[in-house]
């Protein structure tokens, strides 16, 4: 197998104390490298995204407004704590660029699969708006760009960050040809609030977007369920030609924002599920875009083990080791998706 990866690290989108900061990604390289993986990966030089590529899925005056903020020496971007400094317009735009060039990779058949370790993250974009330390929406953006210039049909994107993916679901919320998928914590207060079971699309997209809202400690055997019984149905029937991953490690039980529990071996297993299903319904094409995750062991271990399964490589590397607690049963929520999503 043929892997691309893409490195943009964003060192100069970062503020101080914020846990989404370039110590997210700083001297990832060189643990990769330690590890042996780094000579067999195709590294792609990061480059920028076109506007005509941003406005693919966000509106002229989203580009516009984040441009102006960082062109004025940066500041806060919403009314919570999405910042921008004065280099973050030129960064998010190498972000959205590399995963787009990521994703010519693959289509014109250069590449199997890829991934994309980039900053500024991005699935909390929406159309308009940016926010939850989300500037533009790389992975949306990258869909649109298997769409637009490479012809794709149908895309798959699922997004198994530990926070729902409401930014990619508001861009293709109308959209019959991408097939969304969100698996992440609901709970009270839990940022962003929305997601439910009853998010299943609108217009012609009816029935194409697919919220699994969790409660806390699910672990591996509960996200294993949900791949088998949930997922991989989906995917086999809607036969993608690509599959995009909104990968989050902010679902790692150690993660200081979250609390999903899952491990770094149930990530590992996660992606090679994953993989096998690419390589039935889409000749192997899949991308995994980085998102949120926040405690750096965790994080890097996390990448080095996708990147093993990339690779076809059998190593998994975990040592932080299961969750202390015990695991929820979620037998009556998969239940439920079963019967509204019509999985028999």
């Amino acid at each position: 197998m043929s892997t691309v990866l893409v490195y943009a690290p964003a060192l100069d989108h970062t503020q101080e104390g914020h846990p989404e900061s370039s110590a997210r990604l700083k001297g990832l390289l060189p643990v990769l490298d330690k590890f042996g993986v780094l000579p067999e990966l195709k590294l792609i030089h990061p480059i920028p995204a076109t506007i005509e590529q941003l406005q693919r899925a966000h509106t002229a005056g989203l580009v516009a407004y984040v441009r102006q903020v960082s062109r004025q020496g940066g500041g806060l971007l919403d009314y919570g704590d999405t910042y921008a400094t004065a280099e973050s317009y030129d960064l998010a735009l190498l972000a959205a660029g590399s995963c787009c060039a990521a994703i010519d990779a693959l289509m014109t058949g250069q590449a199997d699969n890829g991934f994309a370790l980039v900053r500024p993250p991005g699935h909390h974009a929406e159309t308009d708006r940016a926010g939850g330390f989300c500037l533009f929406n790389n992975v949306a953006i990258a869909a649109r760009q298997a769409q637009t210039v490479h012809g794709a049909k149908r895309v798959f994107i699922l997004d198994f960050d530990v926070h729902h993916g409401n930014g990619t679901q508001d861009i293709f919320y109308q959209d019959a040809n991408v097939l969304f998928t969100s698996i992440h914590l609901f709970a009270p207060y839990f940022y962003p609030g929305v997601g439910s079971l009853g998010e299943t699309g609108a217009a012609k997209g009816q029935g194409y977007t697919i919220n699994v809202p969790l409660p806390p400690r699910v672990g591996d055997e509960g996200y294993g369920r949900i791949f088998e019984e949930v997922v991989r149905p989906k995917v086999s029937a809607f036969k993608p030609d690509v599959m995009l991953v909104s990968i989050g490690f902010d679902a790692h039980w150690q993660d200081p924002l979250a609390m999903a529990g899952l491990t770094l071996t149930g990530y590992a297993r996660l992606a090679r599920v994953l993989l096998a299903m690419a390589g039935t319904v889409c000749d192997g094409r899949i991308l995994f875009v980085l998102e949120g995750g926040y405690r750096l062991e965790a994080l890097r271990y996390g990448i080095l083990n996708v990147i093993h399964a990339l690779l076809g490589r059998d190593d998994i590397h975990d040592p932080l080791g299961p969750m202390p607690y015990l695991e929820q049963d979620i037998s009556p929520l998969l239940q439920q998706l079963k019967e509204r999503h019509l999985l028999y």
